[in-house]
């Protein structure tokens, strides 16, 4: 059996969940496989010639590290000691050149990577001084082997870089334009938009802003199985004295022989652009890619788009959004033009979107089917993707739709069952969704024992469904029938593809655990409230970025908000924000602990139109912001606390149990409400009581029922909320 290394592909942001499943196609071992998705990567398990498909074949990757050592470094000397304890002799020879690359998180040990990069370059030279009397030497710029250090707290992981150069530089970019895509991110947008399947049943690409040219030619290579590491000149393991240079020629050779077969599948691909010098970029990188005779590119402006005599596909474009060719406001009119081109001559296409502006995907006045966020570069983007499609396609899914319903399929006795109670909750609530214009919201709660999840309906389309952790006493394989039923009760009775059920495990998260993602996708959905919009990511996180159950509390808000000054504690994703800024909120301040939850936040008020100095972030424990609570901090009008039942996350000076620590939470608070000030206070602790007798002197008035919206009747203490006020003053909200 072949011995398994442990590897460590880097890649960009959000993209982890597709370097994952590439590590899946290239392992050859039943040993191998990934031990853990990260934000920025993928930790797995080995063989070397999966390791060497992996630079070969990876379009995702940006790194591949093969770990060498891991071990306690609580000073600089014992990093030292560690990096000299490893036997360097077996991996370099003296006469190379090395450099040393070091990320550092959350450590104390070391101030400066540089710093550290030199006490892991101190340790090798050290070695092969002592041993062999010579050294390696370094080189910054184009050293034979680069040593990659990763200290996280006092754990130091020393790996070599197998990579060299980054695996995005493939080898065929001469010339670039303005701002241009990564090639894999480029290659990213294209899986997350479809290409692989559309490309397999002869479908055509178009950008018809192709700039260099970037994803004309990596959607040219993903169709035609091309190699994306094979013209790389190359690689970090040239010197490394393990390299296995047989098996190495072995994979090229069927590389080239994989792209032979496969560069007769590849479809129409066209590129337009307005520049001629883009276009002129572009045919020089697509020549030297190998690919003059399989990609047309042309000069033509946006204004003469006309769908070309070829088989519907993916129409893929970046446009300039803001950041790097213009002010927002003056693109508004290309993405218009964008979308009524799209609408009015691209029937039966998909079309994906890329900007790093939600203003400028809504100018499109298309509807996206899915969103999903990718960064290039530093800049977080939207990819939008839609389904543009033709009346005889309208016709067809509307014939499939009535065909399911008047034949539907089999289902076991418990699904039946299941499918049947299901029913009844969507017949209860069908009026009152209707009436409200309630568009998310939850069809089922636990109503049968045996089936115990609770499941939420988003805009007709997704389904959330939270399968609550069941006791060890039940049998594990009954638990997965029961949920299978369950899957497929929803099926029957929705008409929704497997692929939008989103399921989910719910149980006690005790510390941290509680607030870790679960996957990495960055794929996002708008969905409408209130008169609002708002993005849910139904993959990544036990919670999805709006609490349903709060609705009506949210209203209350925002009635309460007109001409007030707003505070937002434990703000999450800012949606109780955009209900006050919808009421009429004189400013808004919304605090939070985690930057992604007040990205979110951010993203959701530019969603609603709502922008400007008036509406404030801030990034703060908020046990601690509230210590400064009227020494530092301005007087609101209206406060909404909602904080977690129990936390304890990076960054917080102490722990909080909203039971213990209540009394305290809404005192501190209360220093920061204005005179005839109201504070909206709720818990989801489904076992919470107030201290009426430590709150004696307020006004505390129950609004729980109120508060109850009817899709979560069947559960009372789902919430509980309070308007709280001091005794005696006039409240200035009625």
């Amino acid at each position: 059996m072949s011995a398994l290394f442990s590897f460590f592909a880097g890649c960009p942001r959000n993209l982890s969940d597709l370097a994952a499943a590439e590590i899946d196609t290239f392992k050859a071992s039943a040993n191998a496989g990934v031990d853990k998705i990260h934000p920025g990567g993928v930790a797995f398990k080995s063989t070397l010639e999966s390791g060497y498909r992996h630079l070969l074949w990876s379009r995702i990757s940006s790194r591949l590290l093969l770990q060498l050592a891991s071990f306690e470094a609580n000073s600089p000397d014992e990093l030292y000691r560690g990096t000299l304890s490893i036997p360097w002799h077996e991996h370099l020879a003296p006469d190379v050149t090395l450099v040393v690359r070091s990320d550092l998180k959350n450590t104390d040990v070391v101030n400066h990577s540089t710093f550290a990069s030199q006490k892991v370059k101190d340790a090798i030279v050290d070695q092969f001084r002592e041993n062999t009397g010579k050294r390696p030497s370094v080189d910054f710029e184009n050293p034979d082997i680069t040593v990659h250090l990763f200290l996280d707290r006092n754990r130091a992981v020393v790996s070599l870089d197998l990579s060299g150069e980054s695996l995005h530089k493939r080898g065929y970019r001469l010339q670039a334009g303005p701002a241009p895509l990564k090639e894999n991110v480029a290659a990213a947008i294209l899986i997350r938009a479809g290409w692989p399947d559309i490309a397999k049943k002869g479908g055509a690409f178009l950008d018809p802003l192709c700039g260099s040219g970037t994803p004309l030619i990596e959607a040219a290579m993903m169709a035609g199985d091309i190699a994306p590491g094979l013209i790389r000149k190359k690689y970090g393991f040239s010197a490394w004295k393990k390299h296995d240079r047989e098996l190495w020629q072995r994979l090229i050779l069927e590389a080239e022989q994989r792209r032979l077969a496969g560069r007769v599948r590849i479809p129409a691909i066209v590129g337009w652009d307005s520049s001629k010098r883009a276009v002129a970029a572009a045919a020089a990188n697509i020549e030297a890619a190998g690919l003059k005779d399989k990609i047309h590119v042309e000069k033509r402006d946006l204004t003469r788009a006309r769908a070309p005599h070829l088989k519907p596909g993916l129409i893929l474009s970046n446009p300039p959004y803001g950041e790097r060719l213009g002010d927002v406001e003056e693109l508004i009119p290309l993405y218009r033009s964008l979308g009524a081109i799209l609408t009015q001559e691209f029937k039966g296409w998909r079309a994906s979107i890329l900007t790093g502006s939600k203003e400028l995907s809504m100018a499109t006045g298309l509807k996206a089917g899915k969103v999903n966020t990718i960064f290039n570069g530093p800049i977080e983007c939207t990819l939008a993707t839609f389904q543009i499609y033709s009346e005889q396609e309208k016709e067809e899914i509307r014939e499939e739709i009535k065909a399911k319903k008047d034949s539907p399929p089999a289902l076991s006795p418990g699904a039946e069952m299941f499918a049947n109670r299901l029913k009844k909750n969507l017949k209860h609530l069908k009026k009152w969704v209707k009436k409200n214009g309630i568009t998310s919201y939850r069809i089922y709660d636990a109503d049968m024992p045996e089936y115990s999840a609770a499941i939420d309906y988003y805009e007709g389309q997704w389904i959330n469904l939270q399968e609550y952790m069941p006791p060890k006493t039940v049998d594990p394989e009954q638990s997965r029938k029961h949920l299978d039923e369950m899957i497929r009760g929803v099926i029957a009775v929705l008409d929704i593809p497997r692929k939008n059920i989103h399921v989910k495990t719910r149980k006690q998260q005790p510390g941290l655990t509680q607030y870790e993602k679960i996957a990495h996708t960055g794929e996002r959905h708008e969905i409408r409230e209130g008169g609002n919009i708002f993005l849910v990511n139904l993959t990544d996180y036990l919670d999805t970025g709006i609490f349903l159950d709060q609705r009506l509390t949210r209203d209350i808000f925002r009635q309460l908000a007109k001409g007030k000054r707003v505070l937002n504690l434990f703000g999450y994703t800012g949606t109780a924000t955009v209900y006050a800024a919808r009421g009429g909120a004189l400013t808004t301040a919304t605090v939070d602990n985690s930057n992604t939850y007040l990205d979110w936040a951010k993203e959701n008020m530019r969603l609603n139109g709502f922008s400007g100095r008036q509406y404030s972030f801030v990034k703060a424990d908020c046990l601690s912001w509230l210590e400064n609570a009227g020494l530092e901090h301005d007087e609101y009008d209206l406060i909404f606390l909602d904080p977690p039942t129990f936390s304890n996350s990076k960054g917080m000076k102490r722990t909080l149990d909203i039971q213990r620590d209540h009394v305290e939470l809404i005192w501190k608070t209360l220093r920061l409400l204005a005179p005839g000030g109201t504070l909206i206070f709720s818990t989801n602790f489904r076992k919470f009581k107030m201290d009426m007798e430590k709150l004696s002197e307020l006004s505390i008035e129950d609004i729980s029922e109120q508060t109850i919206p009817l899709d979560f009747e069947r559960n009372k203490k789902i919430h509980y909320c309070w308007k709280i006020r001091r005794i005696g003053e006039n409240p200035s909200l009625s």
